[in-house]
């Protein structure tokens, strides 16, 4: 298949993301800067990458390169929906690239279960109208959908999907547990929003598992991360995000804040409800970070459709 010299170079840049991300996370190492990232990254790939894939990467600029990862790491971290869109041609690309390789495929699988929030944001964008111009040179940014449109979206995009392989025998196990733990079973399908119930998914910023814990949440939740991260292990994993997910359910009283809290930490939920004076999800739903506006209205889609279950109606251990 051919590309644009443009494509081809944006490709290249998502692999070095990858890579970067990757190299990071396998070193237990603070936090880099750009500059240090590539410099793992290019190490890690020299030792790591087919000759062919080294010669597609280091005919990149890498003053690109690090324009493109600043800019990046806006897009997921900020408050704009739509920008999401920007990623969705360029992620369809290296999403193959990253499952050909072993040492990517955990990468994979998590990029996997977020297609969906590229494809939903291009979907969004296509239907946000506008808004009207305050000067013909500097039009302002159309607004962040609705919660109400998120969740339509949603619920089209879900609705149609089949269960994936060995959920008929995982999902049994995972209520159990919820129920033991005194969290609505239903929940336990928050594991296929983060990781499609594949417990290898890891993210670049190193969530791992079936619940995709980050290592301090994994930590003050009681899993040992070494010598085996029990965040790959079913049933401490799944211990651990419902006892997460009751703990947020206390602190907010509100599931939709709750799933908010889990995706985007509870931190950043409590400080948007003390801005906006508010005790509703609503209120705060298109000031959240981006891909947790996205998050929750696929989670409530993705129980609704599996459990024909309202998030909003479950009680506090239904």
């Amino acid at each position: 298949m051919n590309y644009d010299p443009g494509v081809k170079s944006c490709i290249a840049i998502l692999i070095w993301l990858a890579i970067a991300q990757l190299a990071r996370s396998q070193t237990n190492e603070p936090a880099l800067d750009v500059g240090d990232l590539l410099d793992s990254a290019q190490q890690w790939a020299q030792d790591n990458l087919d000759s062919d894939v080294l010669q597609a990467l280091q005919s990149v600029d890498r003053e690109q390169v690090e324009d493109f990862l600043n800019h990046c790491q806006d897009y997921l971290k900020g408050d704009y929906v739509l920008d999401v869109a920007r990623l969705k041609e360029a992620a369809g690309i290296v999403l193959p690239l990253l499952e050909a390789h072993a040492e990517t495929r955990p990468y994979a699988a998590w990029l996997r279960e977020r297609m969906d929030y590229f494809d939903a944001a291009a979907e969004l964008k296509a239907v946000t109208p506008p808004p009207r111009p305050e000067t013909p040179t500097n039009p302002p940014a159309a607004p962040n959908p609705s919660f109400a449109a998120e969740r339509e979206i949603w619920i089209k995009k879900v609705a149609p999907r089949p269960l994936s392989s060995g959920a008929e025998q995982l999902i049994p196990q995972l209520k159990a547990i919820f129920v033991e733990e005194h969290v609505p079973p239903a929940l336990v399908w928050v594991a296929e929003v983060e990781s499609g119930l594949d417990a290898s998914a890891r993210s670049p910023a190193g969530a791992l598992g079936l619940f995709q814990l980050m290592p301090a949440t994994a930590k003050d939740l009681g899993l040992s991360l070494w010598p085996f991260d029990q965040r790959k292990q079913m049933e401490p994993s799944a211990h651990a995000a419902a006892k997460h997910l009751r703990q947020l359910h206390r602190q907010f009283g509100d599931w939709r804040l709750a799933v908010a809290a889990y995706n985007c930490g509870a931190g950043t939920v409590q400080k948007l409800l003390h801005r906006y004076k508010t005790g509703s999800y609503a209120d705060i739903a298109t000031h959240l970070p981006a891909e947790t506006q996205m998050y929750v209205p696929k989670v409530e889609a993705t129980i609704l459709h599996r459990e024909g279950l309202a998030l909003e109606k479950l009680g506090p251990d239904d």
